[in-house]
């Protein structure tokens, strides 16, 4: 049984190299190629594509994994060796549901999407994607209809938050949706903060600096990551000897270099921190979308727009940008960039209203997969949620069903849920670990975020995929995802902002 084993392993190890080399292909695509290279690079990744599914599929590692069966009732459930047969198995059932030949078209057209894209957000040219967002949805729908589903974005679900389904999804999100909205209401009703410092001129070479001293000191490592710069900030891993982040910078715009290279950190101090011995298998992943996005969300919000981080920081920013900021207190600092206001860009929302945004995004994904919502119809479909869920309305497509990537590179359906499942989590997790170590915010203060970074790496990181999102929650939290820890968070922190 223990060279079956082996012999998984090996074919494992060459699915994940295969999946590295696309990963390569897809952070030069974004970062470096010239644009000329855009139809060359879609045949390339959808030949490649295909032909990590053929080994993903391949016969050979479903006998193994059949031959294998007796030795995992043998195992105890915990173990690695367990594990990792349960997750090969998971994958290797999906991925004999879905055929090459759609994998292909959906790898090719994702490819020419984003390419597309590059250039139609910034010209507002929303007609430019119609037919490729036409296919995206209808290759989308062949892959949902590869299994079986009660709702049909339930396998698109499902494969980035394994264990959650529409319905599920719909449930939390119309708790959350009932605590937040008074919410909003409460805190927009007031006289907003001040932000316009946050929009002088600011170089970009400084902000860079700024970004890297800190995700250093936060426990990135250069030595096996690097950043880059992107349209959409992404983090990439080819291997956990090598996760990186890319990020983006506007001279008059502070907080937007900075927070997208925090919250990339954390995606890739999530990587960074997996078991060196999975190097190769499918455990050598973040478990879910969820559970990644909680350690972008924490980094990014819970620690980097904390009172005592920037009562640490802000000193060597006011130096460092003395010409923009000597006026600026940091009582009006910390209050600007917590400043919560409705706006139209999910990413740069604040932590407040940011899963408004999702929920909506997540609410139109079903439309268009359950055939009530067109794509040619989607701008105003967009249109109509923010005037009702936020009261704007975006003046061009580019700020509005133009503004993210995601349906423009991949898949509809599936995407969106996870940034609001992280932040829910974020707040749990970051609960957790002050109960262990009361002395984690004072710490903050300090700049030093090692306990923080050690017991998020003993309890979450080091596992990668070896425990699924609801195994991690249960795990870290004693019971089953909540919202209440992220309403304590968002009521206590606003509350004192904004003396509710």
């Amino acid at each position: 049984m223990n060279e079956k084993y082996q012999q998984l392993i090996e074919k494992l190890r060459v699915i994940s190299d295969l999946g590295a080399i696309g990963a390569v292909l897809g952070w030069d695509q974004a970062t470096y190629m010239p644009q000329g290279g855009a139809a060359a690079r879609g045949r390339q990744m959808a030949v490649l594509g295909q032909i990590s599914h053929e080994r993903a599929t391949d016969p050979e590692i479903g006998q193994l994994l059949d031959d294998l069966q007796p030795y995992l009732s043998e195992l105890p459930d915990e173990s690695d060796e367990a594990r990792l047969i349960k997750v090969a198995q998971r994958n290797y059932d999906r991925s004999t549901k879905v055929p090459t030949e759609l994998v292909g078209k959906l790898l090719a057209n994702g490819a020419a999407a984003y390419s597309a894209w590059t250039t139609a957000r910034p010209e507002n040219d929303f007609e430019k994607m119609l037919p490729l967002l036409e296919t995206t949805l209808e290759l989308s729908r062949e892959v949902a209809n590869c299994f079986p589903h009660d709702h049909i974005a339930d396998p698109l679900i499902d494969q980035s938050d394994y264990g959650m389904s529409a319905e599920s999804t719909r449930k939390l999100f119309a708790e959350l949706r009932a605590e937040l909205v008074p919410l909003v209401q409460e805190v927009t009703g007031q006289e907003s903060a001040d932000d316009s410092f946050l929009k002088r001129s600011f170089p970009i070479d400084q902000q860079k600096e700024l970004g890297e001293k800190i995700i250093r000191q936060y426990g990135y490592d250069f030595t096996r990551g690097r950043q880059d710069l992107t349209h959409h900030p992404f983090m990439t891993k080819f291997s956990l000897g090598d996760v990186r982040i890319t990020t983006r910078f506007d001279e008059n715009e502070f907080g937007d270099g900075l927070f997208s290279t925090l919250h990339e950190a954390g995606h890739a101090m999530y990587e960074q921190g997996i078991n060196m011995a999975y190097e190769g298998t499918p455990l050598a992943n973040g478990t879910s979308a969820g559970v990644h996005e909680s350690q972008s969300r924490l980094w990014e919000n819970l620690v980097g727009r904390s009172r005592p981080f920037w009562e640490h920081y802000y000193p060597y920013v006011q130096e460092q940008f003395a010409e923009q900021l000597s006026d600026v207190s940091l009582d009006s600092f910390y209050r600007g960039i917590n400043k919560v206001s409705r706006s139209l860009i999910r990413v740069d929302a604040d932590e407040l209203t940011y899963n408004l945004h999702v929920m909506l995004r997540f609410d139109l994904e079903l439309e268009m997969l359950e055939g009530k919502l067109a794509v040619r119809d989607l701008p105003d479909a967009w249109h109509a949620r923010y005037e009702s869920d936020l009261g704007l309305r975006a003046p061009s497509d580019s700020n509005g069903v133009l503004q993210d990537v995601h349906w423009y590179s991949g898949i509809i359906g599936g995407v969106f849920q996870g940034y609001t499942l992280g932040n829910i989590m974020s707040a749990a997790f970051f609960e957790q670990a002050t109960k262990a170590h009361p002395a984690i915010n004072s710490e903050i203060g300090q700049g030093k975020f090692d306990t923080l970074h050690g017991w998020l790496r003993e309890n979450i990181y080091q596992y990668g995929a070896k425990y699924t999102a609801p195994e991690i929650v249960q795990r870290v939290t004693g019971s089953e995802l909540s919202i209440e820890p992220y309403m304590r968070y968002l009521r206590g922190k606003f509350g004192e902002l904004y003396t509710l």
